[in-house]
């Protein structure tokens, strides 16, 4: 039962994160000053995948078994790739190859067992020589920096959080987004996981 319980939070979460990238990659793909800069990297597809941000999220949530922390990280992997390569924004040409290599680097570094990257190249839809091409690819655009520290898990816990709070329909008795100190050793706990 808590386990049907946890599932409708963390779908939640899924559902948000499409949502961000989906405004991101939006947002990316009409600015003017970002296609003069941009350069064209490995995640760069030739045409935008005819599958949505959201429905490619639910599917690597569905088939890649990873804990519920890989996604905060994968996400926390996407804005630090975002930041150390400026020329290469997340848009809608590159942000699924983004999104499958951030989750399969996340599940390998957070997770005890996980699947190899044959296995995350089909749920993503890539041949597994390509997605060998972006997991390194990834590695040096991260410089490998892998390691997500307590206190920034669970500042991104908190600022999704409060983002998905404040993006929710209104309802009287939900409680305004603080965390306890129970919660603080768990931040996951916020989604319900």
């Amino acid at each position: 039962m808590a386990e049907l319980e946890a599932v409708a939070p963390l779908s939640d979460l899924i559902s948000f994160l499409s949502s961000l990238l989906q405004n991101v990659a939006a947002a990316n793909d009409l600015s003017p000053n970002l296609h003069h800069t941009q350069q064209i990297s490995a995640f760069h597809g030739l045409a935008r995948p005819s599958i949505s941000i959201h429905c490619y999220l639910e599917r690597i949530f569905k088939y890649a078994n990873c804990s519920p922390s890989c996604f905060i990280v994968a996400f926390i992997y996407l804005d630090r790739f975002s930041q150390s390569q400026p020329s290469s924004p997340i848009n809608s040409f590159n942000v699924h190859r983004l999104l499958i290599t951030s989750v399969m680097v996340a599940a390998k570094f957070m997770d005890d067992m996980y699947y190899n990257n044959a296995y995350y190249a089909k749920v993503g839809g890539v041949s597994r020589a390509e997605m060998n091409l972006l997991e390194v690819d990834f590695l040096f655009g991260l410089k490998f920096q892998l390691n997500v520290t307590p206190n920034a898990f669970h500042s991104y816990c908190s600022s999704l959080h409060k983002e998905m709070w404040f993006h929710s329909p209104p309802h009287l008795d939900r409680p305004h987004p603080t965390l306890h100190e129970e919660e603080s050793t768990n931040c996951l706990s916020i989604f319900g996981v």
